[in-house]
């Protein structure tokens, strides 16, 4: 159920209704329509001192229960709350503080630290449905306290990578078979990338098509049972990042979150929608599953190759009134 404001604002003054709608924004309600809004039911009592002070001002308020006839509707309705356009401006700040870290002072980014995590608080308040991007945002927010503490705090302990997964000796893996699913799509094309660009330049690649019982001569990722899958929030690429010790090349982490979103959805990034294309017509003109990691392998080259300045806009948080 959710508690639903109708009001009509107060023509003047003017500093009253500004206050009102930053109320309303600030609380995270959504907007059903001009002039109704929402709050999940338990969150009640927040909308109360609002409904009061539109009256107060000569504004009409009316405080009203409804209920979803139906999971479509729920479902409807829930998607008002959907908050991934702003974990994703959340996490451009975030970036955009990391890519600096080398040309501020420690003073200056730990400053703008403190804003960082409180803007992510805030997030997380109003984020009365959490999902992936959420997730994907706590995740960032470790990578960055990291990326700090190895500018600023030299010899400082390095924590576990997320998820307590192990960092791994790059030299133990070389020359080894490398085994997932056939007909790899876009976590296995970019895992095949990494494992051959940054961990096992020798390495060859067994296509299974009963992952179910892979020979004990493989290393097995992206499958039920490998020693290399999906950990928590974590896709398998990403997964290999970590236990590697490749989480500071910040190209990397660029090209982790189009795979991110590609295989599991969450913080959409500008890249990921040509990626798909690329890659699903590569998919289309090779059969062969080494031809194909091959040709993918180019295309991941590119876009590790991109300059920061061309990646994806770094958009600050900020919010106008209407």
């Amino acid at each position: 159920m959710w508690s639903t404001l109708i009001l009509t604002l107060p023509t003047q003054p003017n500093a009253v209704r500004l206050r009102i709608w930053r109320n309303l924004k600030a609380l995270g309600c959504a907007a059903l329509r001009d002039g109704a809004y929402l709050l999940p039911d338990e969150h009640a009592g927040l909308l109360a001192p609002i409904a009061a002070e539109v009256r107060e001002h000569g504004g009409t308020a009316m405080l009203l229960t409804m209920t979803a006839t139906d999971d479509a509707q729920r479902l409807e309705i829930e998607a008002l709350f959907d908050r991934t356009e702003a974990f994703t401006q959340w996490r451009n700040t975030a970036t955009t503080l990391q890519t600096e870290l080398p040309s501020i002072t420690e003073t200056e980014a730990r400053r703008r630290m403190r804003g960082v995590v409180d803007a992510l608080h805030g997030l997380h308040r109003i984020d009365y449905y959490p999902s992936g991007p959420a997730t994907q945002a706590d995740s960032d927010l470790v990578r960055l306290r990291q990326a700090l503490d190895a500018t600023f705090s030299p010899g400082e302990p390095a924590p576990l990578p997320a998820h307590g997964i192990s960092r791994l000796d790059t030299p133990l893996f070389q020359n080894q078979r490398w085994a997932t699913r056939a007909r790899p799509w876009v976590d296995r094309l970019a895992c095949a990338w990494l494992i051959r660009r940054f961990i096992d330049p020798g390495a060859r690649f067994v296509w299974l098509a009963d992952p179910a019982t892979p020979s004990a001569d493989v290393i097995g990722f992206d499958f039920d049972g490998a020693r290399f899958t999906h950990v928590g929030a974590l896709v398998t690429f990403e997964v290999l990042i970590a236990s590697f010790g490749l989480q500071a090349d910040l190209r990397l982490q660029h090209l982790a979150r189009a795979v991110h979103f590609l295989d599991a959805g969450g913080m959409p990034v500008p890249e990921a929608a040509g990626l798909e294309a690329v890659l699903a017509g590569l998919r289309e003109m090779h059969a062969d599953d080494d031809a194909l990691t091959q040709a993918a392998a180019q295309v991941f080259d590119a876009l590790y190759a991109v300059p920061r300045a061309l990646q994806s806009p770094q958009i600050p948080l900020s919010s106008t009134a209407p």
